[in-house]
Order: structure tokens, then sequence, then C-alpha cells
């Protein structure tokens, strides 16, 4: 693909203004799938986006960085992807790494060279870095250490983060403190001068931060040289893709809705916009060319760390769900917390985002339980409340209001499509679907590709 501004395109921009024709609207262009979780993050969006992988020419990730974890199952082998889009592992497909993601260089090749041994050949020659996307250095992810000791200390809570440096990586970028990739492969004496006054801003507000300035330095300028022929120009590439030849391109989305830093449950919420405006930012996208925007949830709740959790069961249903669910975080190692479906989020999620459909995951862990809830709406002093709470403390209090389903205590694992799935389970699934008023084009049944039931 080539990254220049072509002769022709020049040529027909100028003609049109010659002629004073306006320029056609429809011409807009490719069309983006955006891929986007609808809850507070593991809903599954890995699995959707390796589905829609297999047919894409272009995968992108557009926000966060390794503290995001996906797991795909290809041919009975487990990937686990934190940095690299999921995409990656279809040989026929590039992946990108927009401007909005933090990269934390060591990361980035670690888990290259894992998966590498586990049968994912030739992944660096299908890999695409944005030179706008800012660096996660080692010190980052130290301060997000200490920043969490510091909270929970002054405050006897922390955020729950990942320690990946992720916060303080952006935290830099927001103060105009960071460093890009375009600044590692760009005059390193320069790039070196501009890292020693980080580091000092940094020493200066945690005393006890130790950084070996010149071994760090050393490892950033081998790490700039193999990452160095992966590096474009992101904007003048995600222009080219979306105005070349007829592509398929996905955007797959880390975290999410609830635990986006506008939109979500905050303080308890990630440190980038994992909603569908990020897409746009995280990769120089235009509203124009977004396309169909998949939200994926689970058929119940999880959530890591603390924070707020109306429909939480610190009960035997709680405790089945994680057993069940092997819900433990892919990037932490920690037990999720357990939940039923709250529709409330799902459905403050399609505010912001505009679904054009969903992908319900994990429908098949539900299948032993007698009775099955689904959180419908909020009250509070027993008056219901027609809007998801921004304040914390109001969201602690609010009482949830349920349907009850019974359960159709059947083994749904075996089902391919809709016709195998019991009478019962079809019901709960119209119900969210209508409740949401957003169609359901997946339900997923088990761990692989092959357990994802199309619907339309």
């Amino acid at each position: 693909m080539s990254l220049t501004w072509s002769a022709k395109d020049h040529k027909n921009m100028s003609q049109a203004a010659a002629t004073g024709h306006k320029r056609s609207r429809n011409d807009t262009g490719n069309k983006a799938t955006v891929v986007l979780g609808a809850q507070w993050g593991d809903e599954g969006k890995g699995k959707v986006v390796d589905l829609l992988a297999t047919e894409a020419d272009l995968v992108c990730r557009c926000q966060g960085g390794n503290n995001a974890g996906h797991t795909v199952v290809v041919d009975g082998k487990e990937y686990d992807f934190h940095l690299l889009p999921s995409g990656i592992i279809n040989t026929k497909s590039i992946s990108l790494i927009g401007n909005g993601v933090v990269i934390h260089l060591p990361g980035l090749f670690e888990e290259g060279d894992k998966n590498d041994k586990k049968g994912l050949k030739g992944w660096e020659k299908r890999l695409i870095v944005s030179d706008r996307a800012h660096i996660v250095f080692d010190f980052h992810q130290v301060v997000d250490g200490l920043q969490e000791t510091e909270r929970q200390a002054q405050e006897g809570k922390n955020i729950g983060t990942t320690k990946k440096g992720i916060g303080p990586a952006y935290s830099s970028k927001a103060s105009r403190t960071g460093l890009r990739v375009c600044d590692l492969l760009g005059d390193f004496k320069d790039f070196s001068m501009r890292f020693k006054n980080l580091v000092h801003q940094y020493q200066s507000m945690y005393p006890s931060l130790k950084v070996d300035v010149e071994d760090q330095l050393k490892k950033l300028k081998e790490y700039g040289e193999r990452l160095r022929p992966m590096v474009r120009d992101g904007v003048y590439y995600m222009y080219e893709a979306l105005h070349g030849s007829p592509k398929k391109i996905l955007v797959e989305g880390a975290n999410a809705a609830l635990l986006d830093i506008d939109f979500g449950t905050y303080p308890f919420v990630t440190s980038s916009n994992c909603t569908v405006g990020g897409a746009c930012t995280g990769l120089g996208i235009p509203p124009l060319n977004i396309g169909d925007v998949f939200g994926v949830s689970k058929a119940y709740t999880t959530r890591v760390g603390i924070g707020a959790f109306p429909t939480e069961q610190l009960n035997a249903v709680g405790e089945l769900l994680q057993t069940r669910g092997h819900e433990v975080g892919v990037t932490t190692g920690r037990k999720r917390r357990c939940g039923w479906l709250d529709l409330v989020i799902v459905r403050y999620a399609h505010m912001i985002n505009g679904f054009s459909a969903i992908a319900l995951t994990k429908l098949d862990i539900l299948d032993v339980l007698d009775e099955i809830k689904v959180g419908v709406a909020y009250k509070l002093n027993g008056k219901r409340i027609p809007h998801f709470p921004a304040n914390m403390d109001v969201l602690h209090k609010v009482e949830v209001e349920y349907e009850t389903f019974p359960g159709w205590k059947t083994d749904t694992s075996a089902a391919r499509k809709w016709n195998d799935l019991p009478a019962k389970a079809q019901n709960y699934i119209r119900f969210i679907e209508n409740h949401i008023g957003v169609p359901i084009k997946w339900v997923g049944v088990g761990k692989s590709r092959e357990c994802m039931i199309q619907m339309f």
C-alpha cells in the first residue's frame, strides 16, 4: 500500500475545486467495522474480532495498551493478546496499532515472541505501528504501582489498575511530556535528553523511584531499531486504506464502555476512551467512515477490581458464575466479581455507541441455573431513575429491579444454530434484544470460533 498523496488525488481535488463541483457526499470510501465492550470488559470481544478478522484486510487497535487481554482459540491453540490486535493470527491481513494506543515496547516484543513459539509465525511482517503512538516506559509501570500503594494508604482503597503503566503514560501524554514512536526513531540525542527530563520529573514526585537511565536508553535504542520496519505515518496509512481499493477494515476496542474515562464508573475506569469516539481519535478515522458498531456483552455481568456493581451476587450464584465461567482476568489473574446481566448498563453503552447489533457471549454458563434474573431498571428511594448515575455514591445506593426467567437446564454448548437452543434460552435472548432495542447477531456458547451461533 503506497503511503503517498498521489498526483491523481491532487488533480481530482483541484478539478473539483476548479469547476465548482460539489464533492459528492457518498464517495466516502471504505467503512470500518468497530467491535466494543458493552460492560466492564472481559465480554469476549477477542472472539468476535477473531470471527470478523478471518475476512478482514486490516485489523486495528485504537486505544489502551497491554492492560487489555484477549484470548483467541484457533485449532485448539490458545493465544493471549494484550497489545497485538487479535487479527494478527490471520496471515492474510495487516494489523495496525494506532496513535491512540500506548505501547510498552518490551511487552510488545515479549508477547510477539511468546505467541511465535506457539506457532504465530511472521507476525512482525504483518504489523504496522503508528509513528504518533506514545510509549509506555518501565518507570511508568513502577509509578503505576506506587500510585496504587499511595491511594491505598490515603483512602484505604485503590483503583485496581493492571499496573501496566497505562495511566501514567496517558498522564505524560496529556501533560505534553510524553514521548512517541516518532521521537524514538528520530534524533536519539534529543530523545535521550527528553527521556532524562521525564525521569527527573517523576523522581521529584516519587523520590523512591530508581531508574537506570543509561541502561534504559540502551534497551530503547535496540527496541527502536527492531520496531523501525513496522512504523508508518498512521494518518496517511489509514487514509489510503479507507480511500484505496475496497477493503474490510476492523477496529478492535479494548476495555469497555463502563471503563471509559468519560462515560465509565469514574474514577474506577481506564485512562482512554473505549467507546466509539476512540476509534476516530485513536486511528484518524472520520465519523463518516465508521460502519457497523458491534457491542459485546456476556449473558451475565462481571467486573474486575473495585467500584460499584449493582447486580453483583455475593452468594452461591456469584460463585457458580465465577467457577463455571472461569472468571479470572487474562491480564491480572484476579478473580472477577460476578452478577446477573444488567441491561441498564448495556442500554447506557448503546446510548453512547449506537450499536448496530450485539454479540451475547457465554450463554452456556447459565445452563445449570434454576432461574435467571436480569436487571432492567434502577430505583432510588423507591423511584425508578431514567438514567445511569454519574456519581459513584448514588450508584452504590441504587436498588435493582429484576425480571426473572425460568432456567433451561439443558447443555447448550453443542448448539450451532438458533433452533438448537432450548425455547427458554431463546426467550431469554429475545427479551434482551427487545429491552435494549438492538438485534443480537451472535450468541456464544463456548470458547472456540465454532461456538458462536450467527443469527443473521
